[in-house]
């Protein structure tokens, strides 16, 4: 084994646990908005580390230079996707989960998403 396909074995690796746990947080959480905050993290930094490491385990400068173009556009492309989900939502009116037994900050929590100019009723 050459330290190329050690390296791309270990980010590989990294990069599997990384789009499990993604996949187990988009399982796990509450509401739309923490399922999106763990499918975007998780699995933004679990692709980049497999695509890596599949680059660094074949071994060529091609192949690396690939896998960076392709890093670089999903650094770009996922949080940008999933802001747009997020407002999207937001804006249709959906209320984020708060797990809160004070009435005040509920009362309160209302009172902006209510009275916010940006939020549109959008009819389906």
């Amino acid at each position: 084994m050459t330290y190329y396909e050690i390296i791309g074995g270990i980010l590989i690796t990294i990069g599997s646990i990384f789009l499990f746990l993604g996949g187990l947080g988009i399982y796990r959480m509450p509401d739309i908005f923490n399922r999106l905050q763990a499918g975007t993290k998780a699995t933004t930094l679990g692709a980049m580390s497999l695509i890596l490491g599949v680059g660094i385990m074949e071994g060529t400068w091609e192949w690396i230079l690939k896998s960076f173009v392709i890093i670089v556009y999903i650094a770009f492309s996922n949080p940008i996707s999933s802001h747009a989900l997020a407002r999207a939502t937001y804006l249709r009116g959906h209320r984020p989960y708060i797990k809160s037994e004070d009435k005040e900050k509920m009362d309160a929590y209302r009172e902006v998403v209510e009275n916010d100019p940006k939020r549109k009723e959008v009819e389906v």
